[in-house]
């Protein structure tokens, strides 16, 4: 539990981040949670209109039980860049929730949703983790929209991913190539499922793909949902394709290699980052010991470099190791260390739009965005003290763990974040949808040619 004495500090640093919104941000969306979600992430985009579009956001409602849990399938407006006026972005009240994010469709979650995961190849399928050893997996335009109220039956998943000996809880990933599931869990174990039967008979034709069974020959029925204390479920089930085993201790994240639907890698509580070939067993393919200072929480593979691969961990610290060299005298040997958190690390994860650009966010509230070219070149600074290496852009916007964030490929350097806000106001959590002022991460040259033109003209108007 966060301590009373930190917490002036943490409100004296939102109502400095709230003054200088208009001046760091292009565009910023603020919506308020009644329940905390856990997981955030952009779907397809719908339409694209003049000065916004219109974009899919998955969600979820992680109840005390009075409701039920809920994974949300939300509608959002983006505006677009250069568009919303810089003293509107910063008029929102905390306690509203956005007109920008509106609710479209409630599934009835078997559990709370711990991690939220959408196919790349069709993001209209989505893999969900809860505190059972199955994932769920739910074609989101066929599942009917339900009103969560007390007592009211479980949504019944598309497919059921079993295989997992203990609770998966977190540890999710679905492969950019093919219709691949990969999931961790306390049972140590990395487990990886084809669903390329089902996904072809949900993608072709949603209303037959309804009828238990229906997904192909390996197809069985589960006797019941994980984490559901319902009647039993006739969603089919799909057994896996491979188990690797090699963590001592529970599997905290995983990950697919960008160019390759065969290689992954894993971290967990063992300190351990694994590196496996689906082609050359189920052994580790390298095992890095002491990859940090405490437990794994998160993994991230670089899409546009695919020998980087950022880790976070308890330590507070993200990690980037190159895989041509990731140990050294027998433990870990990362290129760099990024230390600006002061809290355990939750969330990492690259930049679609920029090869050396990421994101790490944590529970001291802080999204920190990291461009691991900047590190080592001279940097003029007006503060007393010295921003960490490679630390560009630090959004302040949430006053509580910051548990998941997304990065938007469809318009790159928007970010979806969600904060679990029960530590500091008692309850619910805050979702913010923002987009840094261009004038920070493009090149300083266009900049200040920019700012010169601007000024020329300004004195034009003037004269």
């Amino acid at each position: 539990m966060r301590g009373k004495g930190t917490e002036p500090s943490v409100n004296d640093r939102y109502t400095q981040w709230k003054s200088l919104v208009p001046v760091l941000y292009d565009w910023l969306a603020n919506h308020n949670l009644v329940w905390p979600s856990l997981s955030c992430r952009w779907g397809p985009q719908l339409d694209q209109a003049t000065y916004k579009n219109r974009q899919r956001l998955y969600l979820s409602e992680q109840t005390d039980g009075s409701v039920p849990n809920t994974l949300v399938i939300a509608n959002c407006e983006v505006v677009k860049p250069r568009v919303a006026a810089a003293e509107h972005i910063a008029q929102f009240n905390e306690e509203a929730r956005s007109p920008f994010v509106k609710k479209f469709k409630t599934i009835i979650h078997p559990g709370e949703v711990n991690r939220i995961r959408e196919l790349p190849q069709n993001s209209k399928i989505v893999a969900t983790h809860t505190d059972s050893p199955d994932v769920l997996i739910w074609d989101i335009e066929a599942q009917p929209n339900r009103h969560a109220v007390l007592g009211a039956s479980n949504s019944r998943p598309d497919l059921l991913l079993t295989g997992h000996q203990d609770n998966a809880e977190f540890a999710l990933d679905m492969c950019p190539s093919e219709p691949f599931v990969l999931s961790g869990g306390k049972d140590k174990s990395v487990i990886l499922w084809s669903i390329h039967d089902h996904i072809s008979s949900l993608a072709l034709d949603p209303g037959s793909a309804r009828a238990p069974g229906s997904g192909g020959s390996n197809a069985k029925h589960a006797s019941k949902v994980g984490g559901s204390n319902d009647k039993p479920a006739d969603s089919p089930s799909l057994e896996p394709r491979g188990i690797y085993k090699g963590h001592e201790d529970t599997v905290e994240d995983v990950q697919f290699c960008p160019s390759s639907a065969q290689e992954f890698c894993s971290v967990g509580d063992d300190s351990c980052l694994i590196l496996w070939d689906a082609r050359s067993g189920n052994s580790p393919v390298v095992k890095v010991e002491k990859a940090h200072d405490a437990d794994l929480h998160c993994v991230d593979w670089n899409p546009h470099d695919v020998n980087l691969i950022l880790t976070g961990s308890a330590d507070n610290t993200v990690r980037m190791f190159d895989r041509r060299n990731l140990t050294s005298g027998g433990v870990g040997s990362p290129i760099h260390k990024f230390e600006g958190h002061t809290a355990a690390v939750l969330c990492v994860q690259w930049s679609p739009d920029k090869s050396s650009v990421f994101g790490s966010s944590a529970e001291d509230g802080l999204l920190n965005i990291w461009d691991h070219e900047k590190i080592g070149k001279k940097q003029e600074s007006v503060l007393s003290k010295a921003p960490p290496a490679g630390l560009f852009f630090q959004h302040a916007g949430h006053r509580d763990k910051v548990v998941d964030f997304h990065w938007n490929t469809s318009d790159p350097w928007t970010i979806v974040s969600v904060s679990d806000d029960c530590e500091s106001t008692g309850g619910g959590g805050t979702l913010q949808i923002w987009r840094m002022i261009d004038m920070i991460y493009r090149p300083e040259e266009e900049v200040l040619a920019e700012l010169d033109k601007f000024k020329s003209h300004m004195l034009t108007c003037s004269a």
